[in-house]
């Protein structure tokens, strides 16, 4: 902790050496004298009007542009409702702040009824503390879904079980809206799996996140945007999709929405079926046997998604909203697999087992928020959030196991189960943050305050020709509470040629488990156990940046930050829980949250090639163990590594031209894992690993724009024991504006060479493991989406999300 405090020391020492800034500002007025808020304004070099920086006007119509070194510059200013407008030539000496005379704009003699606003933003946004994948509108993206995208987003992974990692770490924390997702493993991927691409604007990678963010997530947090409408008047969209691999597959949406000077109405219906098919080769050796497991999957899930919710405007300064959202989910998963035992020494197949499974799910949430927001013209920013959801999974799978002699037509025994899971998840929170000038800078502080408490009630019956009889030794009733209350301050500040950030969050951590059910003690009876467990933590995460921009074409950052992974519900729960006849997975109770201290320094060159170097140090790191049992059987489970130390490198370059946009994303890493976690089961692993992730997009003209997606990953490892082989894929699409460019045809497909499937290998505690997933990776897909309605943007309480948004441009039909 000194160490840390000391970065916090270092820096405020700097923010105190250094200069006030020297800015240029001004303000936009209408032709009354009136401010004009939200208007874009872009400063412009005088020579040759390329850009140097974007803001956007306050409430009171002001804007301002900070650490901006001498030179000639122009100011450009838009807004829907009046003409683009022009400053006269700034002559900036560099040395005192300027003040630009107010810039008057004409309204404009028509109603927005007949123009059409346009804006164009680029696929990627890299910024000193994140980088935003634009995705609304790719051809590529449309028709699939929330994992899909991860999987083809810069520096971020998933191996062949849909676990995500960012340059190499495990420990990703997803958030949809800026709201962070309760569910981890399986539930997780399953729960992005039923999000539309349709519905998404845009994917933000955070990988040093401030202390305003939950200190959960040791690589970092994703945060999925979903797409929002500014627009006055009533207004919407509709989409509809196909898609073939070896299975037909459908999707559509509709999105609506009203808005005038006091309220915003909306919501939004989609609609996902999409049965696919793959093949999983598991190959084990444990001693003498040899196991060959082919198995065939098929899944058959039908998602429907849907959002409400209206705000009303009760002043210029203050906003109350309402939003409810949620997933309708069911379907079924139906497998069947061959399992030859094999005898090494002489190679022979002692038996097979066939084995087969049948499991209906339906996996539904609904999630409730209540907001309020106040922010005036001097800074000052109330946003007060309420949260609850509601996660219910169901599943219940049949599972036979026959057992054949060597030659698989005389059958030897069998084994059937019918396993039964209801799962509910409900999750509370409440949380304030605050925001006001402080010391010529921002002081952020607040808290939160998350209760999350998850039921879970296994059951297992044993099969029988005329009856089923539910097995007590091998049921189970778990059930988990977490209780995180949190509070953070956060100040940055801008100097003339320095931007110092630095924050501190404390989070307490209260956890407690109960797995109850029945064992047989010594002398052979049943008794009921109750296995508990409570844990009460509180630690503190600084975080701290300071950028260097002096020099606006060429700014350097370092940053800083402490994280935390806690044990998810399911890897606590110490029950057994049987996968097949030789497959178990079981939950460790002590198992311990992994910590991680990151470093990194960014330079970012003419606001486009941006370079970092990274190290991360974490402790106590998860990692997923296979133990044997009686020879031939393995239990799944996890266990905490000592430490795993990364260094990354990562390189990005954007481009947008008239006719082209596109980048190209470059993430490397090295990574060393190390435990002793006893005879036999050394770790000691390392791997040096890169991925690319390339898009390029070339307008055609005529309304014809066609897209290129490919992407590299090379050998890595993934937890912490398993090696991964080396993938690669491409996707191509063209899309056809047509219907006075309110309908859009998109064709795609992706995967064109198979390529995307993985393979990993693992050699430890005496087990070699192979592995290969063959998916329906390969898909030809075809979408339409259109719009309808007004497009007039509503300026007065526009958000915007970035300052690279280009200048509205406003153009007569």
């Amino acid at each position: 902790m000194n160490v840390r405090f000391g970065f916090l020391l270092f820096f405020v020492l700097c923010s105190n050496l250094a200069l006030k800034a020297q800015k240029i500002h001004g303000i936009a007025t209408s032709n009354d004298n009136k401010p004009i808020p939200s208007a874009t304004v872009g400063l412009l070099k005088a020579k040759d009007s390329s850009v140097v920086k974007w803001a956007t006007t306050k409430t009171d119509g002001s804007y301002e542009f900070a650490q901006i070194p001498a030179g000639q510059y122009l100011i450009a200013i838009s807004h829907v409702n009046h003409s683009k407008s022009f400053s006269a030539i700034v002559e900036h000496a560099g040395n005192a702040d300027y003040a630009v005379p107010p810039i008057l704009m004409s309204p404009l003699q028509k109603k927005l009824a007949g123009v059409t606003v346009t804006s164009k933003r680029p696929i990627l946004e890299v910024k000193a503390d994140k980088t935003i994948f634009n995705v609304e509108g790719t051809v590529n993206a449309m028709g699939t879904d929330a994992l899909e995208l991860l999987k083809r987003s810069p520096g971020v992974q998933a191996d062949k079980d849909d676990n995500l990692s960012m340059s190499g770490k495990n420990g990703v924390q997803v958030y949809i809206d800026g709201r962070p997702t309760p569910l981890g493993g399986k539930d997780l991927a399953d729960y992005l799996k039923s999000i539309p691409s349709a519905q998404i604007e845009a994917i933000e990678i955070i990988s040093n996140p401030s202390a305003r963010y939950d200190a959960a997530g040791n690589a970092g947090i994703i945060n999925i945007r979903l797409k929002k409408n500014k627009s006055l008047g009533t207004n919407g969209s509709i989409n509809s999709g196909y898609a073939i691999g070896i299975y037909p597959k459908y999707n559509g949406g509709l999105f609506l929405n009203h808005r005038n000077k006091k309220v915003n109405l909306f919501g939004s219906y989609n609609t996902n079926i999409a049965k696919q098919e793959f093949t999983i080769d598991f190959d084990r050796t444990i001693l003498d046997t040899f196991f060959q497991n082919r198995t065939l999957m098929i899944i058959d899930p039908v998602f429907h998604s849907y959002k409400t919710g209206a705000d009303y405007f009760v002043s210029k300064k203050s906003t109350i909203g309402v939003l409810i959202n949620g997933v309708v989910a069911n379907g079924e998963v139906n497998s069947v697999s061959t399992t030859p035992v094999i005898y090494k020494p002489s190679s022979t197949i002692s038996k097979i087992l066939k084995a087969g499974t049948n499991t209906d799910f339906t996996r539904n949430n609904i999630n409730t928020n209540i907001n309020y927001r106040y922010a005036d013209s001097t800074g000052r920013e109330l946003n007060l959030d309420g949260d609850y959801g509601h996660f219910k999974i169901r599943t219940s799978q049949y599972q036979p196991n026959i057992y054949y002699d060597p030659t698989g037509t005389v059958e030897t025994s069998r084994i059937i189960y019918r396993m039964i899971a209801p799962n509910d998840i409900y999750i509370g929170t409440l949380k304030a943050d605050y925001t006001m000038p402080f010391q010529k800078g921002q002081l952020s502080f607040g808290g939160k305050i998350a209760v999350i408490n998850s039921k879970n009630d296994f059951r297992r019956l044993d099969v029988f020709p005329t009856y089923e009889k539910q097995d007590t030794l091998r049921s189970n009733n778990f059930n988990y509470k977490e209780n995180i209350n949190a509070l953070y301050i956060n100040f940055n500040k801008s100097f003339k040629k320095v931007v110092i950030q630095f924050g501190v969050r404390m989070e307490n951590t209260n956890t407690e488990g109960r797995s109850k059910g029945y064992k047989l003690n010594a002398t052979g009876n049943y008794v009921t156990y109750d296995s508990s467990f409570e844990r009460r933590y509180t630690n503190l995460f600084p975080s701290a940046a300071i950028t260097f921009n002096g020099k606006p074409q060429s700014q350097w950052s370092i940053s800083y930050s402490r994280r935390i992974d806690r044990p998810t519900y399911q890897s606590l729960n110490p029950f057994e829980f049987r996968l097949d006849e030789y497959s178990f997975s079981k939950g460790n109770t002590g198992l311990r949250p992994q910590y991680t201290n990151s470093v990194a320094i960014t330079h970012i060159y003419k606001f486009k090639l941006t370079s970092k170097l990274s190290y991360s140090h974490t402790k106590d790191i998860f990692t997923q163990f296979f133990d044997t049992t009686e020879r031939s059987k393995v239990f799944i489970t996890q266990r905490n590594l000592a430490k795993q130390n990364t260094v990354g490198f990562d390189i990005t370059y954007p481009l947008q031209l008239k006719w082209y946009s596109g980048f190209i994303n470059l993430n490397s890493y090295y990574s060393h894992y190390e435990a002793d976690l006893g005879p036999g089961r050394v770790v000691d692993l390392d791997i040096y690993a890169l991925s690319l992730v390339m898009q390029h997009s070339f307008s055609l003209g005529k309304g014809y724009r066609t897209e290129f997606t490919a992407n590299y990953s090379s050998p890595s490892i993934s937890q912490g024991t398993l090696k991964t082989k080396s993938l690669w894929g491409l996707d191509a699409g063209m899309q056809k504006s047509i219907l006075k460019n309110k309908g859009t045809v998109r064709i795609a497909v992706s995967d064109i060479f198979q390529t995307r499937w993985p393979k990993s290998v693992s050699d430890f505690a005496g087990q070699e493991l192979y592995s290969r997933n063959r998916l329906e990776s390969r898909q030809f897909r075809i979408n339409f989406s259109y719009r309808f309605g007004s497009n007039q943007v509503k300026g007065a309480r526009q958000r915007r999300t970035g300052a690279e948004d280009e200048l509205n441009r406003v153009q007569p039909n």
